[in-house]
């Protein structure tokens, strides 16, 4: 087992009336680790995170948390918590009464309850609040308050289900901030489930991204945006010009009817490959300049950059840039070997 890991999915299958749902997925996640699983909707990222948390049996394998098989554990028996989508507050108790629940379950001394229910609130700056009612609070203090009842019982880890969903754009983005901090202060494991790619590459130590109940690719946010291992990862992180290529040999590809140096090896000669290139990859000169050219068809202005297609008959290209140029105007492109990615194409599932 991986050093440092505390749950080891080995083999795990899950189906729902004869359909697969996940499919022999393996995936350690570390302590202290920052772990996003991050896919569209129906992939099996939801179903992974309730089978950790142990809502849901798998089919196949074993969920295995440090060093022990935890399949048939119940929830209740696990030292793991869930925020859920949808918080699962109690509006009839008050923010104190919230936060303390799982304690008094556990029929702790009140001194010791109010100690940590303090201490709670205070770490998700709410300090003040014990004696509101949960109807009076924003959607960011009720998630606040979800998150501190989750973490006043010391979990080993947190398990979070799109907790962020139900937030308008600003909140959300300054609560991934404060989730991400809250995460190093309390130093635990946190396993993560969004649909949006920027919210995973903001807040993650480990981007895992799925597809069709498969593992894609896991990395770091950079090496997912940067590396992708296949077409579906490049059109789901981020913008991607996706075109057809051909291998001539190591570091030679030819694309858009020309033959570039690239930074890829190890495919077969006149092997038939996808080519991905970022739009920000791509750099605007004259069409003297330009390993190849093409003329803008469009042009929108995106507040810190231009977005323009131009396209050159072979395909249509979308760039992102500083520079305007207008509709009509024939310009070149130039991209560096290191920004030309190549992968080998993946039949669909």
């Amino acid at each position: 087992m991986e050093k440092n890991c505390i749950i080891d999915l080995k083999s795990i299958s899950k189906e729902y009336d004869g359909v697969k749902v996940l499919d022999n997925l393996n995936l350690y996640v570390r302590k202290n680790e920052f772990l996003t699983l991050l896919g569209p909707s129906g992939c099996g990222k939801t179903t992974t995170l309730r089978i950790i948390g142990g809502f849901e049996q798998p089919t196949e394998g074993k969920v295995i948390f440090e060093g022990k098989d935890i399949t048939n554990v119940p929830p209740y028996k696990r030292q793991i918590n869930t925020v859920f989508q949808k918080y699962a507050l109690f509006p009839h108790m008050n923010v104190f009464e919230n936060v303390a629940f799982g304690l008094n379950i556990k029929r702790l001394p009140k001194d010791e309850i109010s100690r940590r229910v303090s201490e709670m609130l205070r770490l998700v700056n709410l300090q003040g609040f014990e004696k509101r009612s949960i109807q009076s609070l924003s959607g960011g203090q009720q998630q606040r308050v979800a998150i501190a009842r989750a973490l006043v019982n010391e979990p080993k880890v947190l398990l979070l289900d799109e907790p962020l969903g139900a937030l308008d754009l600003k909140l959300r983005k300054e609560m991934q901030t404060e989730l991400k901090n809250m995460q190093k202060r309390v130093g635990i494991t946190f396993i993560y489930v969004t649909h949006d790619q920027e919210e995973a590459l903001t807040m993650s130590d480990t981007v895992v991204v799925m597809d069709k109940g498969v593992i894609q690719q896991i990395g770091t946010p950079v090496d997912i945006y940067n590396e992708p291992k296949n077409a579906f990862v490049a059109r789901f992180i981020g913008e991607s010009n996706i075109v057809d290529g051909i291998m001539h040999e190591d570091f030679v590809v030819e694309f858009a009817g020309k033959v570039f140096k690239c930074v890829d090896k190890g495919f077969a000669k006149g092997e038939k490959i996808d080519v991905v290139i970022r739009p920000e990859d791509l750099e605007i000169t004259t069409p003297e300049e330009g390993q190849f050219t093409g003329v803008v068809s469009s042009v929108t202005f995106k507040g810190v950059h231009y977005e323009m297609i131009v396209s050159n008959g072979k395909a249509d290209w979308k760039i992102h840039s500083t520079i305007m140029k207008p509709v009509g105007t024939e310009i070149g492109m130039r991209v560096a070997p290191e920004n030309i990615h190549v992968m080998k194409k993946v039949k669909e599932r």
